[in-house]
């Protein structure tokens, strides 16, 4: 009996120490992974995306996103970590975060986007991914917790290259529905919160959708079937700008600096003729 209840009360307080707040208002979750550990595993990750793709050798446009990303971090609900914003040279329309705070968006996506706003609103979404753990919460899921331990202190190298694999998989190919509806709606609370118009996640989705009609994939229309609609976020965005930011909506979107800035992204090569 006395066995039980000290495994009961172990168990509770594993559990306590578990919880880790995954959203605005104070909102826990169950996260078996530390945050050594997913800092560990971020910065794994970020050494292969950084050989694998070619970063912006540009330090007006990588500093002007970390100063759009910090802005959003002074009011998000996660601080105990250091966030780091990179821009990825590429003509793919796309944005990603990886656990332990690393935020990428190529300059694909760079060069549609009209204003700041929007610049806020792809940000804070990224953001508001780490905020919810939701990358570490599917790694969780899909290689267990005892091989996430043993890679973020040093595992098995051949372990280690499966599972950044697999992560580096998962951000760039979205989430879940529930998750990408939290991630739309932390977001424009935060890029609120910062002083952005939250008007800007209405536009950045409709631009995206414009896009989409083409066939062409972006980040919220990624590779996973259960991703809502563009439609159907641009209607939850409206409904939670209509009954809490309807004022705030009229701030300026600061179209000024990103046209001036999007004159020093890299133009495409021309296609080679036949």
């Amino acid at each position: 009996m006395k066995r039980t209840i000290l495994s009961i009360v172990a168990l509770a307080i594993l559990l306590l120490l578990s919880c880790a707040t995954t959203g605005p208002g104070g909102k826990k979750s169950l996260v078996f992974i530390s945050t050594d550990q997913e800092l560990s595993l971020g910065e794994q990750f970020d050494k292969q995306l950084r050989t694998e793709n070619k970063i912006l050798a540009d330090s007006v446009w990588q500093n002007y996103f970390n100063e759009v990303g910090e802005s959003i971090v002074k009011v998000c609900d996660r601080k105990d970590i250091q966030y780091h914003f990179t821009v990825i040279e590429s003509e793919q329309i796309n944005a990603f975060a990886t656990p332990g705070g690393y935020v990428y968006i190529y300059t694909g996506l760079l060069d549609r986007i009209n204003n700041e706003a929007e610049l806020a609103a792809v940000t804070a979404h990224e953001i508001s991914h780490v905020v919810a753990r939701h990358s570490v919460k599917r790694l969780q899921s899909a290689v267990g917790i005892g091989l996430l331990e043993q890679i973020a202190f040093g595992g098995n190298a051949s372990a280690t290259r499966d599972v950044v694999n697999l992560g580096v998989g998962v951000a760039l190919q979205g989430y879940s529905r529930a998750n990408e509806f939290e991630a739309d709606e932390y977001g424009i609370i935060y890029m609120a919160a910062a002083g952005y118009n939250p008007q800007g996640a209405i536009e950045l989705f409709q631009m995206l959708a414009s896009l989409g009609d083409g066939g062409q994939e972006n980040i919220f229309e990624r590779l996973s079937a259960s991703h809502p609609d563009t439609q159907a976020r641009i209607d939850r965005a409206n409904q939670l700008i209509s009954s809490k930011y309807q004022e705030i909506a009229k701030r300026p979107r600061n179209e000024a600096r990103i046209s001036k800035l999007k004159q020093r992204l890299p133009k495409p090569l021309p296609e080679k003729k036949p």
